[in-house]
């Protein structure tokens, strides 16, 4: 693997973990009904990838082509309502992308969320075989 990610139990006992990755740190939680999180949860960070993803393709479509994308947001809601049903589960996930910059062109920004439809973690996530494999750790 080119790029490690590590999880650990971060104290004998606990089940808080540490995510460690290249540039830095998060400890992700899973909280319990009631709870409050200080962290993103497992499904937060999975759903946090495809956010990300589309608002760097979008940079990065808009900087080849010099379109004047100063900022864009996304907001993404989860329906995770049916991924534990027996017969025919799925998760949605549903996001709204703002592209914002001054001089932004209705064209410029419809050919942009064209293209933020195919970002890599999108792809990923609903046209390729996702392989997992999993071996004990040898420290």
């Amino acid at each position: 693997m080119t790029h490690p990610i590590r999880s650990e139990t971060e104290a004998k006992g606990s089940t808080r973990q540490r995510l460690t990755f290249p540039t830095g740190a998060v400890w992700p939680v899973e909280t319990q009904e009631g709870g409050a999180a200080t962290q993103p949860g497992a499904h937060e960070l999975f759903d946090a990838s495809l956010a990300a993803c589309k608002a760097l393709t979008a940079h990065w479509y808009a900087q080849q082509r010099s379109f004047p994308l100063d900022r864009v947001v996304v907001e993404l809601e989860r329906d995770d309502s049916h991924e534990r049903d027996k017969d025919a589960p799925w998760y949605g996930l549903s996001l709204t992308l703002h592209f914002e910059g001054e001089g932004l062109t209705v064209e410029q920004q419809k050919r942009l969320h064209d293209v933020v439809e195919r970002c890599p973690i999108h792809k990923l996530m609903t046209s390729t075989e996702v392989r997992i494999t999993t071996a004990p750790f040898a420290p």
